[in-house]
């Protein structure tokens, strides 16, 4: 058997990453694949990037917001959909260290894999013939899905992107987004674990507990732009 862990959109949140990575640790899974959205929201951007660059096994894909910082610090526009978020994206940019733009720039924007007869598809969100991501649907179903991979031959799709999380299963593959890891209203980060045999593929969503003051508490002591919006909507947390 082979046991893999999927993470994703964990957007700048060190203190999450961490407590996920010890666990995932502890169950000794075989690989790790990184969905994207690693920066952007959250400010530790060069302690997330130290830490997954520090750690063994680990395979990632391109998220959107990589692409928005990585064009901040060249001084290019905006990718679209992400003109609104200018400012923050640049306050990271002028933080981030220079080798992690480097790094980010070169991944790809999906991942094939095959292991015990099994063909898995990793991306950061559904993406178009153009290699562009589609927009979020936040209810998709199994039909739509289905649809859409019709062409493929794959048994696994996973997914971030949208922050909740999603597990479908079909006639046709299994589809999965563990949710984000570091986005959340509660002090708990997300991931998945896919365990695969001869008989089958296993899926499992798993929630860490952890300490998210001193995170939450970041925002404010270093200004962090649109931050009473971000707390808000992405984490359930208000600046009084």
């Amino acid at each position: 058997m082979k046991s893999y862990a999927i993470i994703t959109d964990i957007h700048g949140n060190a203190s999450a990453l961490a407590a996920v990575l010890e666990d995932i640790k502890q169950r000794k899974a075989d690989h790790i694949f990184c969905l994207g959205d690693m920066v952007g929201i959250g400010p530790d951007s060069n302690e997330v990037m130290s830490m997954l660059l520090d750690t063994q096994n680990v395979s990632y894909v391109l998220g959107n917001h990589e692409l928005a910082v990585a064009a901040a610090f060249r001084g290019e526009d905006p990718p679209l959909g992400h003109h609104n978020e200018r400012a923050h994206h640049q306050w990271l940019a002028d933080r981030i260290d220079k080798h992690y733009i480097e790094f980010i720039t070169d991944l790809p924007k999906k991942i094939i894999y095959e292991v015990l007869g099994y063909t898995f598809y990793f991306a950061h969100y559904h993406l178009d013939m153009t290699d562009h991501y589609l927009p979020i649907e936040k209810n998709p179903s199994i039909e739509q899905l289905d649809s859409f991979y019709s062409s493929s031959g794959y048994d696994l799709v996973c997914f971030g992107h949208h922050h909740v999380i999603h597990h479908v299963t079909s006639d046709r593959r299994v589809y999965f987004n563990p949710g984000s890891l570091g986005c959340n209203h509660k002090p708990i980060a997300r991931y998945g674990l896919v365990d695969v045999s001869e008989s089958g593929i296993n899926v499992e969503s798993i929630q860490i507990p952890y300490d998210n003051t001193d995170f939450l508490n970041s925002y404010e002591k270093l200004k962090v732009p649109d931050r009473e919006f971000i707390l808000k909507i992405f984490h359930g947390a208000y600046i009084f």
